[in-house]
């Protein structure tokens, strides 16, 4: 499957590695491999990838990662629910 950038710089998407213990659930549920596992913790490693689903976040057992999903706030979010409804296609927020 071919990975594309969804909007470059504007993702939510945050690792606290303090709080991480390396488990890889992160990198086992992303569709769109934005995580690897480098020495020990997890490592954002393709941000503009991420598309915003909340997989990693609802997954991982210590809450080492935050992604503003399903609320309408994220701009992937945005634009992924306005193409499915026929809306705009853009995400409404003043950065894009």
């Amino acid at each position: 499957m071919k990975t594309m950038v969804y909007i470059k710089d504007v993702v939510t998407l945050e690792l606290n590695q303090d709080k991480c213990n390396g488990c890889g659930m992160c990198v086992k549920v992303c569709p769109h491999g934005v995580f690897n596992i480098e020495m020990g913790k997890a490592q954002i490693v393709k941000q503009d990838y991420c598309m915003e689903c909340g997989a990693c976040a609802l997954n991982c057992p210590q809450v080492a990662i935050t992604v503003l999903s399903g609320l309408g706030c994220g701009c992937a979010t945005g634009i992924i629910e306005n193409y499915f409804a026929g809306n705009r296609k853009d995400c409404g927020c003043s950065s894009c």
